[in-house]
């Protein structure tokens, strides 16, 4: 019996444990894991709390706090000058008659608008100094003779211009203030990402100290100034914006609207800023000397196309291709020449030829600088001073003495071409262009046309060496095929502005 109750008992221990699989090891395993889930949805939870502050430094929920942190520094700014009254047909009165005071009087009356007026125009800026310096655009306060800044305590002074540059369209104003101005710093522009929050704060149709928001619709947009870079933003932007900041979602002015995109005049969501980038080196140069001091190469130059690629045996088709070379230049000086490929400044790469323009002109005056170009299928390095933009007195490069006038034309790669002559070339106002070929005609269907060559166009070079004769075009095409290439470079003259054109060398 006792034997029986303890068989049943050992069972009963071991159907228990085959009940509970779980080993003392087992179970420590189970724990961690449940421990570890526990943690993972406690991570989880925090995550969740977290996301929504991440993304609202990103997207605001409200604009407000910005604008309370920025918009003391924005200005309204009206400028007044004398405008010519209508000009209409008028009786003569001479100079000098007695009638003359009492004539213009009369006319006056009858026609009020013949008398000069004092206009007035609005826009707006941006204090950039507690002591007062303000920054807007050149076309608000142009030609303006009393200028008037209001703040939004509604405080207003009257500002001197201490500088302006047509060029990038910026200006910049001093105040007087009894007391430090509120002022908002310059952020950077090229940390901007298409997509990007922004905010424009300005005086819109007169409607002072007005907000909006949206994004950054492009970057790097090339509109008429050769200098400047603009970011293009749907936040709203209309006349009388002019000269106002646009802020990122710190509080940082990373352009200065400028311009709009309008059939009309009003708000369509394309709108321009000059690039903050741009408009700091300005500014400081206003500041220290009430001017801009570019930097000056003197030379003429264009794009770099892959024909024209091809025709100079690069590999890529990148950077500045030099069409003239100023006469009295620091690059003349330096030895650079007609035909060469600028493809880095001062230790920049050149991509283009606006590229080259912003690099030159943001250089310090005066400095000496590398300029790495490439000539008869090889790079030299060459240093260069550069003069000063503003100062540079641009001349066309130097004139050899006349050469004997050759006889001889002929048909070279569809076009008809004479050798330049004494009369041709005054014909065609070319006196500084000693020695060419002009095109007298040009097969419609030829490669030469369809680049863009026209009749009376003069050839100087053609693969980069001078010809004044059918014969010298003839032989460079002749060597250009034996090398192998597959198109050959035109130098050419059109009312005296030089251009580089690549023509196909493929068998008509």
């Amino acid at each position: 019996m006792n034997t029986q109750h303890a068989l049943r008992g050992r069972h009963a221990a071991r159907s228990l444990a085959l009940a509970n699989p779980y080993s003392r090891n087992d179970r420590l395993v189970h724990r961690l894991a449940v421990i570890a889930l526990t943690l993972s949805i406690i991570l989880v939870a925090l995550t969740a709390t977290i996301a929504p502050a991440s993304a609202q430094s990103a997207r605001p929920a409200t604009f407000a706090d910005l604008v309370d942190q920025v918009g003391d520094s924005v200005v309204n700014i009206t400028t007044s000058a004398v405008v010519a009254g209508r000009t209409s047909p008028q009786p003569m009165v001479p100079k000098g008659s007695p009638l003359e005071d009492f004539f213009n009087d009369f006319m006056e009356r009858r026609d009020p608008d013949r008398a000069p007026r004092r206009g007035q125009a609005s826009g707006s800026g941006f204090v950039i100094s507690e002591d007062g310096y303000i920054v807007t655009n050149n076309h608000v306060i142009e030609g303006a003779d009393e200028i008037l800044v209001e703040f939004r305590s509604g405080e207003e002074l009257p500002a001197e211009v201490i500088g302006t540059d047509p060029n990038t369209d910026i200006a910049l104003l001093k105040v007087e203030p009894s007391d430090p101005l509120p002022f908002v710093p310059f952020g950077d522009s090229d940390a901007m990402r298409v997509g990007d929050w922004v905010m424009a704060m300005g005086n819109p149709r007169g409607l002072g100290f007005s907000v909006s928001a949206g994004i950054v619709s492009a970057l790097e947009r090339e509109l008429s100034s050769p200098y400047g870079d603009f970011i293009q933003t749907d936040a709203a932007i209309n006349k009388g914006n002019s000269g106002g900041p646009l802020f990122n979602v710190k509080g940082e002015v990373i352009g200065v609207n400028t311009a709009i995109l309008s059939p009309d005049g009003g708000w369509i969501g394309i709108g321009f800023a000059v690039s903050s980038a741009d408009v700091t080196n300005v500014v400081a140069q206003l500041q220290e000397f009430g001017e801009t001091r570019r930097g000056w190469l003197g030379v003429g130059i264009q794009s770099v196309t892959p024909d024209i690629a091809e025709g100079l045996g690069l590999d890529v088709s990148r950077g500045a291709l030099v069409t003239e070379v100023y006469a009295r230049s620091p690059a003349m000086e330096a030895g650079i020449e007609v035909g060469d490929v600028i493809i880095t400044f001062d230790g920049m790469d050149v991509q283009d030829t606006r590229e080259l323009v912003r690099n030159v002109g943001n250089a310090p005056v005066a400095a000496t600088v590398r300029v790495v170009v490439f000539r008869d299928g090889a790079t030299r390095t060459l240093r260069v001073t550069l003069g000063r933009r503003e100062t540079a007195e641009v001349g066309s490069s130097p004139i050899p003495g006349q050469l004997p006038e050759p006889p001889a034309s002929g048909n070279v790669l569809g076009m008809r071409l004479v050798p330049l002559t004494d009369k041709t070339r005054e014909a065609l106002g070319a006196q500084s262009v000693s020695t060419g070929l002009v095109i007298q005609e040009i097969d419609p269907a030829s490669d030469a046309a369809s680049r863009g060559l026209m009749a009376n166009d003069i050839i100087t070079e053609v693969a980069q060496q001078p010809v004044s004769t059918v014969e010298d075009f003839q032989t460079r095409i002749t060597e250009g095929r034996t090398a192998g290439r597959n198109s050959i470079l035109l130098l050419i003259r059109r009312a005296g502005n030089p251009r580089f054109v690549a023509l196909s060398l493929e068998e008509q």
